[in-house]
């Protein structure tokens, strides 16, 4: 057993392939070929498809297939793009006036970005301020237009979450709970 160990190590070594790579699927994303699919957010994933590792598989795909293939079809090409200075959620929280003596407060709603570029709220899912509420849907009112995403070189609605947490770096209190013993 230890032979061969060593002699399936050296066969790695010398064909520059770790062995848990040996094990791994061809990945076709929007169908250009990846070597991981980790790096893309489940929220962009629209469809997946998985291919047995066949006869017919090797034949379309060649050898890579031979550990199957996983064909991930994303909603969009390219993502949409807050036109701000900023990422939605600090940009918000720059123009919402909220003084440390209010406590911490959080906001949290999902939103669509249209085909046009205009801002739509969603559902809110949670709101632990009236104030904080009413102060963060007057700048979303007033947002500038985004870069829609686009899908094969149309532009696509998209859906996103927002969250904000104000006063910036402050943590919400805990819920309190009672213990009975």
């Amino acid at each position: 057993m230890k032979k061969f160990f060593i002699l399936h190590f050296a066969f790695c070594i010398l064909r520059f392939v770790p062995v848990w790579a040996q094990n791994a699927p061809l990945y076709i994303v929007n169908g250009v070929e990846m070597e991981s699919v980790k790096h893309i957010p489940e929220r962009n994933i629209e469809h997946i498809d998985h291919l047995p590792a066949n006869e017919e598989s090797v034949a379309k795909y060649g050898d890579r297939a031979n550990n199957g293939v996983i064909i991930v079809t994303l909603r969009y090409d390219k993502e949409a793009q807050f036109t701000g200075e900023k990422p939605l959620a600090d940009y918000v929280a720059v123009r919402v006036k909220w003084p440390e003596n209010y406590g911490v407060a959080r906001f949290v709603a999902r939103y669509t970005i249209e085909a046009d570029g205009s801002f739509r709220l969603g559902d809110i899912l949670q709101s632990t301020d009236h104030q904080l509420r009413k102060r963060v849907l007057k700048v979303l009112q007033e947002l500038p237009r985004w870069q829609p995403a686009t899908k094969q070189g149309q532009a696509v609605e998209s859906d996103y979450v927002l969250a904000v947490q104000l006063p910036k770096g402050k943590e919400m209190p805990k819920e309190p709970y009672i213990v009975i013993r």
